[in-house]
Parts: C-alpha cells; structure tokens; sequence
C-alpha cells in the first residue's frame, strides 16, 4: 500500500494536548488546516523532547541563519482552547524528524507512523513512495515557538512529581523507592 503523507505547510493550528485525567492521559500532537484536522498519539516523552529539540533548533536557526525567533511567544501566537473533537487518531508515532527549511524560512516538523519494520533514516522528511505514513507540518518559528511552550505546558500539567524520586504521585499514595518502601501521599 503506497505511503499516505499529510502536508500541513501554513496550518490554522498545530497543537500537542490530551485526553484523560492525569496518570491515565493520552497525548496527541493535532494539526488543521481549513477544513481538514489530523491528530496523531504519541507518548508524553516523545512531546516533551520535541518540544525541547524545537527550543535547541530555533535558538540555532536564529544564530546561524538569522532568523527572527521571539524570545516569548507572541499573544497572537498563543492556544489555550482544547484539541478539536472528535479526536481521531491517524497514527501512532514512532519516528519524529526535525528540520529547518531556509527557503520558506520554515520550521519542519515530521512525524512518522510506528512500523513493524525498521525506518530508514532516508524516508524522514522526504517523499519517497515507500515508509510509514507521515504528518509534515511547517511553521514559522514564532508559530514553532509557541508549539514548543504549549507543548511542555500539557507534559507539565500532569501529576506532581515525588519531591524526593521525582516519579509521579498517584492519588491514592506513592511507593517512594528513597523511602525505603514506606507509602507517601501528595502532601508528603
């Protein structure tokens, strides 16, 4: 079956967000673009490092190729509204790629189907006929920029974390392995 690749290059929306409570969420990256909306899943680790990679790769493409990259997110910028529902998953994602496009100025992001298959590096941002499906999504860096702070918004907005392990606490109590085993609870 050919390789189906979902090209957003001047999206309405590009948004990472979740469905559930925390402890049982589920996270999705969702993109839109007129009338059409693609959501993908994918883990809470995956969120939290292409949101910190996309920070890695505008403070680059601001030194190297002077790109304007505002240092906050710009308020025209910023989406607090939810995912758009009904939230569909397209795909799972197993690969992500990253990349700055310097003829449209563009951050590109790509997120790869998971496969049963091993990727090739080769088909991460390139249109061949053969691969995972695949979401591409260009935004401008200020659009990326606000991407990024959403995005570590949603992964922080889970459970608090252990003060001591720094694992997540559950609302019914926390093991802590630095307690030796004894239960805490949120309050400590």
């Amino acid at each position: 079956m050919a390789r189906v690749i979902h090209v957003f290059r001047q999206p309405d929306r590009f948004i990472a967000g979740t469905v559930g409570q925390p402890g049982d969420r589920t996270f999705f990256l969702q993109a839109s673009q007129d009338a059409r909306t693609i959501s993908v899943a994918l883990e809470k680790q995956q969120v939290a490092v292409l949101a910190e990679r996309i920070g890695s790769l505008l403070d680059e493409v601001g030194r190297r190729f002077g790109a304007e990259v505002p240092p906050d997110t710009p308020d025209d910028q910023m989406d607090s509204e939810p995912l758009t529902v009904p939230v569909e998953e397209e795909f799972k994602v197993g690969t992500m790629g990253l990349g700055w496009d310097a003829d449209t100025r563009a951050v590109v992001i790509e997120l790869l189907a998971v496969s049963e298959a091993e990727v090739d590096e080769a088909v991460v941002l390139d249109d061949t006929e053969e691969g995972p499906d695949a979401v591409r999504v260009f935004l401008t860096p200020a659009s990326a920029k606000a991407f990024a702070d959403r995005a570590d918004r949603v992964v922080r907005a889970g459970r608090k974390p252990c003060p001591l392990c720094g694992e997540p606490l559950d609302a019914e109590g926390h093991v802590c392995p630095r307690q030796n085993g004894y239960r805490r609870n949120e309050e400590g």
